[in-house]
């Protein structure tokens, strides 16, 4: 229960952190006045992706935001289960090739049209041609040979191979088919309805009437976007926010008394992430060197007061079957034989690297610190190179200008698939530039099998290939302390990165 709650109060941290930029008058509100409004404010560290398109976002704050606005056939649940929303049920065929979706009566787009068939084709296709300028395809519709409108409320979508992961991929958002404003004023049919926004500043939800599901308990809930990880701890410590996530211990320590503390995982695998294209890290000795030069448990205990979980590759506890924990100890601590690995590589004396890390996240600035005296215990002279997130994003993620960097990469839906496909040779988020003709292999045979559990091996070797090859100097599922004001309860916690408001209530 301590570690559940203080999970919350980091999600309530980073999204204070990266949403506190709202353009409006409710930071100027009391906590007793935005408590009788039925109102509260989020404070979030990043702004949101430039297009609030849910088929274009590219950013997990963006989709950790949106998941109050947007949702699809079906939606995640808590314990980490796929449940029907848009649908009410679904068949699949006994081939496995042909799923039939029935579509739940009455459900509402937040402009007042009701969701037709029509809008799931158009949905589903629009992700899978990618054809718009801006679309994120969705790899796995490639295997989607038809989809059919039966009727007005019946969708048949038919594969090409049986897919055992297909059924989380229908998480994706249903958008009106008709409608061309999604980019400025998004329409969706979750809790939430989207009111505006203000770059750099704020955006503003209103409670949806005609939700067709549990309805929302708060009437409002403005995030605000501040980058600066000082100006967010006093935000809340000045009243202007109520709920704030992804917030170190330190922070956490210094809140005050207005405060409760959850306590989760933020679904992440922080790591420092290294260029695989560029020198030295092109080498595997340097790369396995910087591997056993790390203390991962020390890191957790120096920066996060052993708030944390450690790892060793591309996947997170939360994500059960998949996870192989014996991963996690693979690269032992060990100077002396990351010297000898060093030397090996033609690095006897070690070299100097930058770590460029996002200023406004303060948990990987924090790791990135303590990762830079223990890599000079090694002789290896890091300097952090401080950025703003715009810049990181664009310089780093997109034209993959860096040596190397520490963030979190997160996983868009609950399959392996998810975080493991982004490191095949192709893949346009293929940051690291990782290319290993087995990890491809291993991929494509993952996606040609039927059977789970075969499935789910070729997944593990794939987490031991990223790791026998030290794709990356993997540390942790950073813990997420949530800071929630007394008075409001009701957060809940998912095995993807998100931040589910609707049940966010007053107490009093």
């Amino acid at each position: 229960m301590k570690k559940r709650c203080l999970s919350l109060l980091l999600l309530a941290g980073l999204l204070c952190a990266v949403l506190s930029g709202c353009g409006d008058s409710s930071t100027a509100e009391t906590p007793e006045s935005r408590a009788a409004a039925n109102a509260i404010v989020v404070g979030i560290a990043q702004d949101l992706d430039n297009s609030l398109d849910p088929h274009k976002t590219v950013k997990a704050g963006t989709r950790e935001v949106m998941f109050n606005v947007f949702e699809g056939l079906m939606k995640p649940t808590p314990e980490g289960d796929l449940t029907p929303a848009i649908a009410s049920d679904y068949k699949v065929s006994e081939d496995r090739l042909t799923y039939t979706f029935t579509l739940r009566d009455g459900v509402k787009f937040h402009n007042g049209d009701t969701v037709t068939a029509e809008d799931v084709v158009y949905s589903i296709q629009r992700c899978a041609a990618a054809t718009e300028t801006g679309i994120v395809p969705v790899e796995a519709f490639s295997n989607i040979t038809d989809i059919q409108a039966l009727d007005a409320s019946t969708v048949t979508i038919t594969l090409a191979q049986p897919d055992n992961e297909f059924l989380s991929y229908m998480t994706t958002a249903i958008l009106p088919a008709d409608y061309d404003q999604q980019d400025t004023a998004p329409v969706g049919t979750g809790p939430f309805k989207f009111v505006s926004r203000t770059a750099q500043d704020s955006i503003v939800l209103e409670k949806f009437d005609d939700y067709w599901g549990t309805p929302a308990q708060l009437d409002q809930v403005t995030f605000k976007i501040i980058e600066n990880a000082d100006s967010l701890l006093m935000s809340l410590q000045s009243g202007a926010i109520d709920l704030c996530a992804h917030l170190t211990s330190t922070q956490v320590a210094q809140l005050g008394e207005d405060f409760n503390v959850a306590e989760g995982t933020m679904n992440l695998v922080q790591a420092l992430y290294l260029n695989n294209d560029v020198a030295p890290f092109d080498n595997e000795l340097v790369r396995q060197a910087l591997c056993y030069a790390i203390d991962k448990q020390a890191i957790i205990d120096l920066a996060f007061d052993g708030y944390g979980s450690p790892i060793g590759s591309s996947m997170y506890p939360a994500f059960g079957k998949y996870f192989d924990e014996s991963l996690t100890d693979y690269y032992p601590h060990d100077t002396e034989k990351a010297k000898e690995l060093l030397a090996q590589a033609g690095y006897p004396d070690g070299f100097s690297m930058t770590i460029t890390v996002p200023s406004n996240y303060k948990p990987h600035m924090d790791t990135a610190q303590v990762l830079v005296q223990q890599l000079a215990e090694v002789g290896i002279t890091a300097e952090i190179q401080a950025v703003e997130w715009e810049s990181w994003v664009s310089d780093a993620y997109t034209n993959r200008q860096f040596q190397s960097t520490v963030v979190g990469v997160d996983a868009s839906n609950m399959t392996a698939r998810a975080l493991l496909e982004r490191f095949t040779s192709t893949a346009d988020n293929n940051f690291i530039n990782y290319s290993n003709a087995d990890y491809d292999a291993l991929f494509a045979q993952a996606q040609a099998t039927a059977d789970d559990a075969e499935q789910t091996a070729l997944y593990k070797e794939m987490e031991k290939n990223l790791t026998e090859h030290a794709a990356n100097v993997y540390i942790q599922d950073l813990a997420d302390l949530v800071a929630v004001r007394k008075g409001l309860e009701g957060v809940t916690f998912y095995p993807i990165y998100v931040l589910d408001l609707s049940g966010i209530h007053y107490t009093t």
